[in-house]
Order: structure tokens, then C-alpha cells, then sequence
């Protein structure tokens, strides 16, 4: 695909979470302790400081430990600390018997060691005599013992913080705190309990996260906490980041222009509320007439003295960064509904009182409150909108409603969410239960999810809903413990009676917490389900089991939720059973994997639609492809392809009647060029869910799937949008349906009058999927104009797999040469080099073939694959009509796995009807995948050349109805250009 616009204006965009993988990049993983036995058995109390430290981190649940190795003296510390890669922090005591801490950094920075080396003292008073008569400007801070050994993770983390600050705050937006004391006995005391306060802190998010993943990155994105001692040190950070400042915690006397200053902390909290004037300040003194001095400039106030100093700061800590949960209040303070999390939060909107609204979010509390649970995004949103932006406050009401709903809603799409029973509300995009793989399809769908997010404006395309539908997908690790659990294994592998599996399959149980999932997924879902599937092997580029395994599509409308579980329980047992159906074995046995390697997840997804009557189906689905195979002009190959029918994408999957365009080309369609060609060509009928009701009836894709007329489209409103009428008496095709005649399926009102931007959406798509997966891509997607999900209409892609081209290394020329000496000639072929070593031909006989015939003709072709593979004789296969085609008036309805043996294919056109190559088709992707030569001919109409008559004429190995074996003594050789897509096959010499 062809740039456009929409991707150069969006190439660069973040998603949600760009960026969050890199915090905390840099980490103390290994400190260098010196000290004398005696400061070290003082600070680890009784010799296992280590075992303490450890601990500390254990209790804490900190996802990794630093290392501690400790030495005597500064020798052997400067020996050590020459390994500059292994240490990321030294802790030094003041004395150190062969020289002092001061000497100790002095030599360490002649060696050229740059490590950060933090004094470690145990005494107040020696630390006041030591610092009277040293000069400590080269350490990087000193800290003071004071009998808590979480003083070495306070002093662990604020390294970490020093370091990452730039990134973590800078660039990804991460919280931070600034304290400002220049008194190391009380930033030694309540350092550690900020710390493990914000740890804590952090560690309550956990739960909300939405995955594994995320959980950790909320731990990974607590606050920073910025200790400075002088009031230059603390301006730079808050003038560097201001947006970013959770909160200020800072002495009222400290150095300013490097002398003691009595009022820094106050003109500091009023020059940063100049510029914020919503950042929480609590100044501390020790002279307790100064709270005056501290509420004058609308701060809190700790006195130093206090014996509860440490709680007074935690206090603050919880009320005023946020911690916590979300308290509403009324203007006079009272309390009236607590809020734990987002989802609450945006619950009780709908019911607090419009002034409590008002009321908060003139003070920014709202996005205070979401930065500190590192919702940044959803934070930066709120935070410029102010009361008086909104006519009334109901509006503001709902204004806030809409952005944590979307929020909430684009957050959860971004990722692959643990399945929770107790949570679970259905706003999430995509779920995953159990802890295997995903398999092909859904992490391709997964993928999809993370493209939208990466590009989200093309979710709002026009009105128009992009998204992947709610999907859960069921691990490869149930499907492990179903096996196991109901001993199945070996049993399906050495099966071939595929009726005995799905019975065995559909008698085994599942374990109940599964059924309990399935419980509290059923209780939200009450609309149509797709149970698809999504082995480990399935959308691989060359391997794509297009087609083999089984999809099953339930009503789920039965008033009994019991009755609706186990009838999703039985559709995933019958995809279960898929895996081991002679089709899949078959198709297995032609590549190079073993069944046993072979595991299925299951996807279950909402169906897009809408009910009409007894039915229920989208107004159209399809497929398109980056990359078009047999392009017909204006069209090139990167324009793209897609093939589009009315109703479920069955139509489209089987080969069956469609509309076929190029995206960027969309009033060329590839077979509409005349009114004979839309008569032939067109859908006449389409396919939708059946809905039952009450039925009791097992689940089968064959009862709950049904083919209607277009005549009942017409009566449930939704040809209008994608039909045509023919008139037989001036024998014209008019657009739209309003007229009397015949009604056919040509989407000219969308594609022609662009009544919905089908082309723009597929063009946008394809190409970013490309983008995304650096190849062509395919991708399958349902559109309803009916949509009951909150947009007028919505765009779902319910597949997206990378494409496998062939590399056209070799350049292939063809000779002048008699039209007598060819079996074939073609213009429309796919594949690429010279194929000589065929001898083996299975032909079906133009003259002798009907239609009613076509099964017959597929079981027979499979019966002469399976001959042909067993003997590793690849054959040439020539045939009516399209190959693998589920329509019996189109072709011959042959699986991929009766006739994957053969290496080159060809399809010839009917006597009173032409064929085109199904680029959407199941059969189609498995073909280009494993790189088959693939022949298009239609003689009768002068495309292509086919020698029927020399065919018919030739001994024949073995002969069943019309299809012939034929056996040559020297090959059939056979030329492709890819590049030009023609191809000869020459008659044996």
C-alpha cells in the first residue's frame, strides 16, 4: 500500500503506553559497603545485615533485591570498586581505619571510579564533628543510622530516583515528590517511611492492573522522591518538571545563594504556587509559631519537635497526594462516597451531587488523584477543563463520565487483560484465561488491538468505531489440562474416526474454575457468540491452517444461563476436537510439523450485528489484502484487493458470490464490467445466525448458521445500503433498491456514493498493518450500520495475518514456441521459477464434468492426493471451475488437505460461466502460503489457453467418473513469472 496521509500525520503518536517499558531503566544491583566490623555489627544488629536487607525488600514484595558485599577498609573497597560495571553504589562509614570516608572518594575519583558514594553514619555527634572539619562536597550524601534498617533502602532508592529521574519524570510523565531538608538526622528519619509509603502506595494499584504487565509497570511508576538541601537544587527540579510535582515536603529554613536562609521554604511554596497553584506544600519547622507562616501560603505544617512528626508526614502523604482512595465531598468538607478505583469512580459520578463535581474539580482533585494511580493520560485530559468551560454542571457531569469511560475503555483495549470473574464488566477489548499461548489468530487480533492504540485516531474515523470485538480467549494451557484431565490425548491422535473424537471431546469435562469464568463471562455477554480458533500453528505466514479447524457461532439467547454454558462449553470441545479431525491430520502431515506439537487455544467473540427477526448478522463483512495478486488496471498490486459480501463473512471465506475491488480503486470492481458479468457474478443470497430461543438443541455451525434470500435482507432494512436493481426490460443495473426489479448485491451506495468509507478505512488499515508487521498483511472485518454498542456504526477487524510472498529470485523467460506444444497458457498466475520433475497429472474432464458432480469429484481428487503424497509424487492439477469453492455451481468443493500434494493448480472457466481468482478465500491463503503455482484460464471468453482435446485423448493411469490420473514418461515442465504473473506448461517431449 501507498502512503497516506493519515499514517504521516500519525506515524510518530505514542499509544497509552509508549515508553513505560524503559522505567526504572537504570537500578543499584550490587552496593559495596565499607565500614569496621564493629559500624557493620551496629547496623546489622546481630552480623545479618544482609538476611535484614533481604528481608526488608521480601516484605515490601519489591520485585528485585540489590546485593550487598561488604568490606573493612578503603584498600580493598578501591580494589573492588575497579570492577566499574559491577557496582552501581558505595556506603561508606565516616572512618575506615586505613583512611577516612573523604580520603576514600578523593582516591576513588583519581582511579577514575565515578560510582556514587553515600556516608553511612552512626552518631550524630561524630557526624557533627566530622562534617565540621571535612569538606563532604564530593560525596554524594550523607545519611545518619538512626536504628531502622530501612535507611538502606531509602537510600537505595533515592540513588535509583537520582538516576532515572530525567526519563521516568521527564519523558514518560512519572510523579515526583521534592523534599527539601538540609538537617540529616530528619530526612535520615523520614526518608524510609516515605519510601515505604510510597512502595505501599504502589503496591495498591497492583490489583487494578489489567495484567501481569501492568501491574508491574504501576510499580514501576511510583512517584520519584527528589531529596535536595538548598533551595537552587529545588527550583531546578520544579522549574524543570513542573506538571509533573505530586507534592513539595520542605523545611522552612535552608540555604539559599549559599547561606542560611529563614524564610526559603515560604518564598519557595510561593513562587511554585505562581506557577501550580494546586500542588500540595506541608512546610516543617521547630518553631511551632511559624504554622501561621506555613498556612499563609495555604500549606500544612509539621513541627520538627513532635513525637509524631512521622505520621503527621504520612498524613499529609495519603490525603494530600492522593493516596488512597477517592473521597467526594461536599464544599463544606463533608464526606458523601468513597471511590477504591476507576471503575467506581466513574460509577458514582452518575449519582454524587453536581457540587460535590464542581467542587473537586476546581481543584484539579480529580487529576491529582489520577497521576498518583499513574493515569497519567486520563490525568493530562481532565486537568485543563475548568468549571466554567461547561454551561451547566450536569454537563460537566457527563463530560467527566465520557473521558474515564473511554479512558477506561482504550486502556483495556491496549493490552491482553487477566480474566477476572469478580471484576469482569465486559469494558475491557480483549481477555485472556490461563496462562499458555494465545495461539495464531488471537495474537494476531492482540496485535491489531496494539496497532489501533499505537494509531488511535483511526478509531474515530468518521464516526466510525474501529476496534477488534470483545474477545476471551481460552489459553493453550486449558486445552493442556482438558486432554490430561479427560485422558484424551492419545486417543485423538490414533483416531481416525473423527465422529468417535467429537463424541469423546464433547462427553469430557471441564475443571469448575473454568466454569465459573465461563459463568461470569456469559452473565455480561448476552448477545451472539463466535467460538473460533487459534492453535499455536494457525496465521503463521507459511503455515496457515486456513480453514482447517472449526468455527462455531452460537445465538446465546436461551433464558437459561445454564443451558447457554454448556452449550459454550460444547462449541469449545468441538474446536478442541478440531485439532485432531482427519482434515487437520492431513493438513499437518503435509508440512513439516507433528501433531503432538500442535496445541488450540479458543477465541470467543462477540459477533458483529445486529438481530432482525430470527436472525442476526452484520450488513457486510470480507476480507482485504495488502497485496493483490492478479491485479487488473488501474489497480497495482500494492492498491490491495478486497472481497466484500452482504450478511457473515462466509460468503466471502468459501469462495462464494462477492463484490471484489481494489481499495484504492473502489468503482473498479474486478468482475462488474457489464450487466451480464453483475448478473453472473453477483450474491443472491447470504449468510446469518440463526436465533432459537429456547432450544435445547446441542450447538452446530451447521444449525445456527442459515442462508437467507435477498428478499429478506430488503425486508430488514439492510440491502439498501449495499444493493442494486436490475431492470430486465431495458436490461440495466441502477443503484440503490428503490426501484422495481431484480435485486442484487453490488455495494455501489457505499462504494460508489460513499455512503459509509468502507475504501478509506481498508486503505488506512492495510497500510498499517503493513506498517506494523513490516509485510502485506490480510485482515477479516464486519461492518454494521446497526450498531447497539454507542456508535451509529463500527468497524471490527476479526482477523489480521501477515502474508507470505514468494521471493522472485529467479528471472524466467519464455521462448517463442507453438501454441500446440502447451498444455496451458495464462495471463493470471501465481508463483514464480520453473517446475521440472513433474510426471503426474490429475485432470478433471471439461467434457464430462457437471455440476451436480462436484462432490464427487472432490472426494475422488482427495483419494488420488493421498495416493500421490504416500508415493512423494508431486502432480499437476487441472480442473472446472474454482478450486476449493464451497458453492458446487462455482467449482469443486476440495479442502486444502485433499490436494496439498499437488505443486502446480489450475482453474479453467466453465462453458457458460468464468472464474476468478477468490483472493478471500480459506483456500487461497493456505495456496499462496505454501507457494503453489495457480493457473487462471477461461478459454471461452479468450483468457488463456487450455488443450482440453489433448487432455482427453491421453492414457490414462486410473479413471473414476470424469477424473483422470495421467502418468507421462518424461515431465510436464512448467514455467511462472511472478513479476509478470504468466505462465506456460508445455506437453512432455
Amino acid at each position: 500500500m501507498r502512503p497516506t496521509d493519515f499514517t504521516k500525520k500519525t506515524i510518530q503518536e505514542p499509544g497509552r503506553f509508549h515508553g513505560f517499558e524503559n522505567l526504572m531503566h537504570d537500578r543499584v544491583r550490587d552496593i559495596l559497603m565499607v565500614s569496621s566490623l564493629y559500624d557493620y555489627f551496629i547496623l546489622s544488629q546481630d552480623g545479618r545485615l544482609n538476611e535484614q536487607f533481604v528481608g526488608e525488600y521480601l516484605e515490601l514484595n519489591l520485585r528485585y533485591t540489590s546485593n550487598l558485599t561488604h568490606v573493612f577498609n578503603g584498600a580493598d573497597a578501591i580494589e573492588l570498586a575497579r570492577d566499574t560495571g559491577r557496582y552501581n553504589l558505595i556506603i561508606s562509614s565516616t572512618e575506615l581505619g586505613d583512611m577516612n570516608v573523604v580520603e576514600l572518594t578523593r582516591r576513588l575519583r583519581e582511579n577514575g571510579i565515578d560510582t556514587p558514594l553515600v556516608l553511612l553514619a552512626y552518631d550524630q555527634r561524630a557526624l557533627n564533628e566530622f562534617t565540621a572539619k571535612n569538606d563532604l562536597s564530593e560525596i554524594e550524601r550523607a545519611f545518619l543510622w538512626q536504628g531502622d534498617v530501612r535507611i538502606l533502602l531509602a537510600i537505595t532508592k533515592y540513588i535509583e530516583d537520582k538516576m532515572n529521574v530525567a526519563y521516568d519524570t521527564g519523558v514518560a510523565e512519572v510523579q515526583a515528590i521534592i523534599v527539601i531538608e538540609d538537617n540529616i538526622r530528619y530526612y535520615s528519619s523520614f526518608l524510609p517511611m516515605i519510601y515505604t509509603e510510597l512502595v505501599k502506595h504502589s503496591q495498591s494499584l497492583m490489583p487494578e492492573g489489567i495484567n501481569l504487565t501492568h501491574k508491574l509497570m504501576r510499580i514501576r511508576a511510583r512517584p520519584k522522591l527528589l531529596l535536595c538541601d538548598h533551595y537552587e537544587e529545588a527550583w531546578s527540579y520544579f522549574e524543570t518538571y513542573p506538571g509533573e510535582i505530586l507534592g513539595i515536603i520542605s523545611d522552612i529554613e535552608f540555604p539559599k545563594n549559599g547561606k542560611s536562609c529563614p524564610d526559603a521554604g515560604v518564598r519557595f511554596s510561593r513562587r511554585a504556587r505562581k506557577i501550580r497553584p494546586d500542588v500540595p506544600i506541608m512546610l516543617q519547622s521547630s518553631q511551632p509559631k511559624n504554622e501561621k507562616v506555613a498556612h499563609s501560603v495555604n500549606a500544612s505544617f509539621g513541627l520538627k519537635g513532635s513525637r509524631r512528626l512521622l505520621h503527621q508526614v504520612r498524613n499529609f502523604m495519603v490525603k494530600s497526594f492522593r493516596f488512597g482512595p477517592f473521597v467526594f465531598r461536599l464544599p463544606d468538607n463533608t464526606e458523601i462516597a468513597t471511590a477504591p478505583d476507576l471503575k467506581t469512580l466513574e460509577q458514582l459520578m452518575h449519582t454524587v451531587p453536581a457540587e460535590s463535581l464542581a467542587y473537586h474539580s476546581e481543584q484539579n482533585d480529580f487529576s491529582n488523584w489520577l497521576k498518583a494511580r499513574t493515569e497519567f493520560a486520563l490525568a493530562d485530559k481532565l486537568r485543563p477543563r475548568k468549571v466554567s468551560d461547561f454551561q451547566t454542571l450536569e454537563d460537566l457531569r457527563q463530560e467527566l463520565i465520557l473521558s474515564i469511560a473511554e479512558y477506561r475503555k482504550e486502556r483495556n483495549r491496549a493490552l491482553v487483560e487477566d480474566f477476572d470473574r469478580r471484576s469482569f464488566d465486559g469494558t475491557g477489548g480483549f481477555y485472556r484465561i490461563g496462562t499458555g499461548s494465545l495461539g495464531g489468530k488471537a495474537r494476531g487480533l492482540a496485535f491489531v488491538n496494539t496497532l489501533l492504540n499505537e494509531y488511535h485516531d483511526s478509531r474515530n474515523f468518521r464516526k466510525v468505531s474501529i476496534s477488534v470485538p470483545l474477545s476471551v480467549v481460552l489459553a493453550t494451557d486449558i486445552f493442556d489440562r482438558f486432554l490430561e484431565d479427560n485422558n484424551l490425548a492419545s486417543f485423538a491422535m490414533g483416531s481416525a474416526q473423527y465422529q468417535e473424537i467429537q463424541k469423546r471431546f464433547a462427553e469430557g469435562n471441564f475443571q469448575q474454575d473454568l466454569q465459573e469464568d465461563l459463568v461470569a463471562f456469559l452473565q455480561v455477554a448476552n448477545y451472539p457468540l463466535a467460538v473460533r480458533s487459534s492453535s499455536l500453528l494457525e496465521d503463521s505466514p507459511y503455515q496457515p491452517f486456513a480453514g482447517v479447524y472449526e468455527t462455531h457461532m452460537l445465538p446465546n439467547d436461551h433464558s437459561d444461563i445454564a443451558m447457554r454454558l454448556e452449550q459454550l462449553q460444547t462449541s469449545i470441545k468441538y474446536v478442541y476436537a478440531s485439532t485432531f479431525s482427519n482434515n487437520a491430520k492431513n493438513f499437518i502431515d503435509a508440512t513439516n510439523y507433528r501433531l503432538e506439537e500442535e496445541k488450540m487455544a479458543v477465541i470467543i467473540q462477540r459477533v458483529v450485528g445486529a438481530p432482525a427477526g430470527d436472525r442476526f448478522y452484520p450488513d457486510f463483512a470480507g476480507v482485504a489484502r495488502s497485496h493483490n495478486f492478479y491485479p487488473a488496471p488501474p489497480a497495482k498490486s500494492e492498491d490491495g484487493i478486497a472481497a466484500v459480501g452482504l450478511g457473515l463473512g462466509k460468503t466471502v471465506g468459501d469462495g462464494g458470490f462477492c463484490v471484489r475491488f481494489s481499495p484504492k480503486y473502489p468503482r473498479h470492481s474486478v468482475h462488474f464490467s457489464s450487466v451480464n458479468q453483475i448478473l453472473k457474478n453477483c450474491q443472491r443470497e447470504f449468510y446469518a445466525i440463526h436465533l432459537r430461543g429456547d432450544s435445547d438443541n446441542p450447538p452446530n455451525s451447521g444449525i445456527d448458521l442459515r442462508s437467507w434470500g435477498l428478499d429478506v435482507a430488503e425486508a430488514d432494512g439492510t440491502l439498501a445500503a449495499v444493493g442494486s436493481t436490475y431492470s430486465s426490460e431495458n436490461h440495466a443495473i441502477y443503484d440503490g433498491a428503490s426501484r422495481p426489479g431484480v435485486r442484487l448485491v453490488t455495494l455501489a451506495p457505499i462504494l460508489k456514493h460513499e455512503q459509509f468509507p468502507l475504501a478509506e478505512i481498508l486503505t488506512t488499515l492495510l497500510e498499517i498493518g503493513e506498517l506494523g508487521t513490516g509485510a502485506p498483511i490480510e485482515l477479516e472485518f464486519a461492518v454494521s450500520l446497526r450498531s447497539t454498542e454507542g456508535k451509529d456504526k463500527e468497524f471490527c477487524i476479526l482477523q489480521l495475518r501477515p502474508l507470505a510472498l514468494s521471493k522472485e529470485l529467479e528471472e524466467v523467460e519464455f521462448e517463442d514456441v507453438d501454441e500446440r506444444d502447451l498444455v496451458c497458457s495464462s495471463d493470471s498466475v501465481l508463483g514464480n521459477g520453473k517446475v521440472s520433475d513433474i510426471v503426474d497429472v490429475v485432470v478433471v474432464d471439461y467434457f464430462r464434468f457437471e455440476r451436480t458432480q462436484s462432490q464427487d469429484a472432490a472426494r475422488i481428487v482427495g483419494k488420488l492426493d493421498r495416493e500421490l503424497r504416500t508415493a512423494a509424487r508431486p502432480y499437476l492439477l487441472i480442473g472446472v471451475g474454482r478450486w476449493g469453492s464451497s458453492e458446487p455451481f462455482l467449482g469443486i468443493p476440495v479442502t486444502w488437505a485433499q490436494i496439498s500434494g499437488a505443486r502446480v493448480i489450475v482453474e479453467a472457466g466453465f462453458r457458460d460461466l468464468q472464474v476468478t481468482p477468490s483472493q478471500g478465500t480459506h483456500f487461497f491463503q493456505n495456496l499462496t502460503s505454501h507457494n503453489v503455482g495457480y493457473f487462471t484460464v477461461n478459454p471461452e471468453s479468450g483468457q488463456g489457453f487450455l488443450d482440453w482435446e489433448w487432455l482427453a485423448v491421453q492414457s490414462a493411469v486410473s479413471e473414476e467418473q470424469h477424473v483422470r490420473h495421467l502418468r507421462f514418461d518424461t515431465p510436464v515442465v512448467i514455467k511462472m513469472n511472478g513479476k509478470e504473473h504468466t505462465g506456460r506448461i508445455y506437453k512432455p517431449v
